[in-house]
């Protein structure tokens, strides 16, 4: 498995708050969440690369 990047976040607590219920309303972890938002993100502005073009980290991710 490709190692993950870590960064430390600051975030609005409000904002923090809306994404925990996001998160448990889909059964994810906050992390997760907010790896699907930023992926989404990302796809939906043409800047993701598509799975398979060799690009580690993009194979097996689910959009649910």
């Amino acid at each position: 498995m490709a190692k993950r990047k870590q960064y430390p976040l600051r975030v609005d607590p409000a904002l923090w708050e809306a994404v925990e219920r996001w998160a448990a309303d889909d059964l994810r972890s906050v992390n997760a969440q907010v790896e699907f938002i930023l992926r989404r993100a990302l796809k939906d502005a043409g800047r993701l690369k598509p799975p398979g073009d060799g690009h580690a980290g993009d194979e097996g991710r689910d959009e649910a």
